[in-house]
């Protein structure tokens, strides 16, 4: 799995969105009696819709997208999440969207693909930049058609350094206005992820895209609440979710330090969890969460304790 700080590096488009590629290493397809020795009996029970990536447990499904989604079902995940799925083939991507719907799979986000001149973004105004996007708006189109996504990520890219904020701010509402419009007639929505790459990126906290999103004031406009990025550039995570409750449309998980799954870190996803899952519950709404994250252990010992975490995180009280 990219991760995202590596294709902040190489691939934010000629609009500034950012796109990552999904390779998968050759694996066999781990036994039942295998998958039983890990201490996880049958089926999981997850109260959330946690959707891992394409590639995450290829050592124990092999790499095949279609057997990785058999997996993922048969340990209970009820979500994926595939950055990659607009650079696959469309007879894949058909694929994929006929099995995650026998599955009972649903569809997290992949990442809006543009290019590869990393140095631009929404931010200029330029007409190129802006077109390219609005290209790449009806690619999306077509792709969600073939695997029944509906979330795409956007990221406006970098700060432009000879223009005020209050313009660059404007320059990126009047694009996220346009897609948008386009994007709500086919029901789908861009979430929006402030990222902690790199500190030049114009969008770096809830609360600023929070205010982009109430500018834009579509239903295609969300916030990616990417909990890991979250946590390092502002902190105080609950009352943030709080604070931006009513604009967050997709949730991404990862621990702080090392980007890798809950309890390897300093964050205290249980609580997290269950704070949502309540929030989310008395408000009549539900959220994919997707495993954005590397494993802490390699192989399928690694993947296995991958999902004992899951385990363990989302074994709150409802």
């Amino acid at each position: 799995m990219t991760h995202r700080r590596d294709f902040i590096k190489s691939a934010l488009g000629a609009t500034g969105v950012a796109f990552a590629g999904t390779s998968v290493a050759h694996a066999t397809i781990a036994s039942s009696s295998e998958v039983a020795g890990s201490g996880l009996a049958g089926k999981n029970k997850f109260k959330l819709d946690y959707a891992p990536h394409i590639g995450m447990f290829q050592n124990s499904a092999g790499k095949d997208p279609i057997d990785q989604l058999k997996f993922m079902a048969d340990q209970g995940f009820t979500a994926i999440e595939d950055n990659g799925m607009m650079g696959r083939e469309p007879a894949l991507q058909e694929k994929m969207g006929a099995e995650m719907a026998r599955l009972g799979l649903k569809m997290g986000v992949y990442v809006f693909e543009t290019g590869n001149n990393w140095k631009v973004s929404f931010t200029t105004g330029k007409k190129e930049f802006v077109d390219n996007f609005m290209d790449t708006a009806q690619k999306a189109i077509e792709t969600s058609k073939r695997c029944g996504g509906k979330l795409a990520t956007v990221v406006p890219g970098y700060f432009e350094r000879n223009l005020p904020m209050g313009i660059q701010t404007g320059h990126v509402i009047d694009v996220l206005r346009r897609g948008a419009d386009v994007l709500a007639k086919n029901d789908i929505v861009m979430v929006l992820e402030p990222l902690s790459d790199n500190p030049d990126l114009f969008m770096r906290t809830s609360d600023q895209t929070y205010a982009l999103c109430r500018a834009v004031n579509s239903p295609s406009c969300k916030i990616l609440f990417d909990i890991y990025h979250m946590q390092r550039n502002e902190g105080h995570i609950i009352p943030h979710i709080d604070w931006a409750w009513d604009e967050i449309g997709y949730f991404q998980i990862g621990d702080n330090p090392g980007r890798k799954e809950p309890t390897t870190g300093e964050i205290n996803y249980k609580n997290i969890f269950k704070h949502i899952y309540d929030k989310a519950k008395a408000s009549n709404r539900s959220f994919i969460f997707g495993m954005e994250h590397g494993n802490s252990l390699p192989g399928r010992e690694g993947e296995m304790a991958l999902i004992k975490a899951y385990v363990e995180s989302d074994s709150f009280a409802s």
